[in-house]
């Protein structure tokens, strides 16, 4: 995966799935639930470390 990517604070939709290793689907939802989903006109960027801190409540 680019650098540029991981080090990105706000990606769209398909950025984020593949930087999670997950479906986009499912990135979406998960975004959604976190709180992490900023919407301009029809552009949604997810922001990156809402995203994570959401993702760490998920940790056994």
């Amino acid at each position: 995966m680019d650098q540029e990517i991981k080090n990105k604070k706000f990606v769209r939709y398909k950025e984020g799935a593949e930087m999670y290793s997950m479906c986009q689907k499912k990135f979406e939802r998960m975004a959604h639930d976190a709180g992490a989903v900023y919407k301009l006109d029809k552009l949604c960027l997810v922001n990156t470390e809402v995203f994570d801190q959401y993702l760490e409540s998920f940790r056994l």
